[in-house]
C-alpha cells in the first residue's frame, strides 16, 4: 500500500511523531490512521522505558498560579540537554504537570514517597470503618489492599489520571513525551501553595 505524504503529515500532526516513524506506522497499520496513533503510542512507551535510564541533569522549573492568585505550584522537570528543555513540547509538559498538581493536590511524585505515617493514618482510618460496617476482621485487611491502591491512584502524581486525558495516567503522558522528545525526563520535584479559603 502506498501511504500519502498528506496522510503522514495529518499522522505527524496528531501525534509529534517523526516523519519517518508516522509513515513506518501506517505502513503496519495499511494507511488506517486510528491503529497507527495507538501503535505510535506503544512503541513509544516502549522506547521511552529503554531512555528511562539515561541521566537527566537538564530541564526547567515551572511556575503556575491559578488565577484568584490564592493557589500556586512550582516544579522541577529534568531533561537531558538545555536544547530539549526549550521546546515547545516541554514547556507544554511542565505547564500540564504544574496544572495537574494544582487541580489533583497529590501528595508525593511516586507512591513509595508518600510518608509513612500518612499510609499508616489510612489504614487505620480504612480498618476502623470496616469493622464499624459491621464486616469481620479476618477480611478488613484485604478490602484495605484495595482502599489503597484507590488511595495511591489518587495521591501519587504518577498514577492519577491525566486531567486532559482521563485515559491515560500521568506515568503514561511521561513516556508519551519522552518518546516524543527522544531524551529522559523525570519529575523531580514539586510544592504546591494553597491560601485557606
Amino acid at each position: 500500500m502506498v501511504i500519502s505524504a498528506k496522510l503522514v503529515k495529518e499522522l505527524r500532526d496528531k501525534t509529534g511523531a517523526g516523519m519517518m516513524n508516522c509513515k513506518k506506522a501506517l505502513e503496519t497499520c495499511n494507511g488506517d490512521i486510528e491503529k497507527a496513533i495507538d501503535h505510535l503510542r506503544s512503541t513509544g512507551i516502549a522506547k521511552a522505558e529503554k531512555k528511562s535510564g539515561r541521566e537527566a541533569k537538564e530541564g526547567a522549573i515551572y511556575s503556575y498560579i491559578h488565577p484568584g492568585s490564592k493557589l500556586g505550584v512550582l516544579v522541577k522537570v529534568n531533561c537531558e540537554t538545555d536544547f530539549v528543555a526549550n521546546t515547545e513540547e516541554f514547556k507544554s509538559f511542565l505547564k500540564d504537570i504544574a496544572m495537574q498538581i494544582a487541580a489533583m493536590n497529590p501528595k508525593a511524585i511516586k507512591r513509595e514517597d508518600i510518608d509513612s505515617k500518612v499510609i499508616d493514618r489510612e489504614k487505620a482510618v480504612y480498618k476502623e470503618q470496616i469493622i464499624l460496617s459491621g464486616k469481620p476482621e479476618h477480611i478488613a485487611d484485604k478490602i484495605i489492599v484495595g482502599k489503597m491502591e484507590k488511595f495511591y491512584k489518587e495521591n501519587s502524581l504518577l498514577e492519577q489520571a491525566f486531567i486532559k486525558d482521563s485515559d491515560i495516567n500521568i506515568e503514561t503522558y511521561l513516556k508519551e513525551t519522552i518518546s516524543k522528545l527522544g531524551e529522559n525526563i523525570s519529575i523531580a520535584k514539586f510544592a504546591r501553595f494553597q491560601l485557606s479559603e
